[in-house]
């Protein structure tokens, strides 16, 4: 996994600030293959309560791990069971490493 304990860490802590504690994140794409070089950070982000309002909180997100990180390229990816489950969501769960 390409990315250092401090970057996990402020992952983790801002998915719980923005989406609640009981949601997950995983880091899928390139950045889980230690051989690749550099690429984008692709997350997937679970939660188990029902978002009315994910793509306000997929911003507030993206813009506090870029306060936190420095400016990133990243993609996240959000599923709760108000949303259809999708082939990215499958994917991103399946091939990703939790974080």
């Amino acid at each position: 996994m390409r990315l250092t304990p401090p970057q996990a860490e402020a992952i983790r802590l801002t998915v719980g600030e923005v989406f609640g504690k009981d949601a997950e994140v995983w880091l899928f794409g390139s950045r889980v293959d230690d051989g690749a070089r550099g690429g984008d950070i692709d997350l997937y982000v679970e939660s188990p309560a029902p978002l009315v309002d994910a793509m306000a909180k997929i911003s507030r997100m993206y813009a506090a791990l870029q306060a936190k990180l420095g400016e990133q390229k990243m993609d996240i990816v959000v599923w709760s069971p108000a949303q259809k489950w999708l082939s990215v969501h499958e994917e991103a769960k399946r091939t990703g490493v939790r974080l």
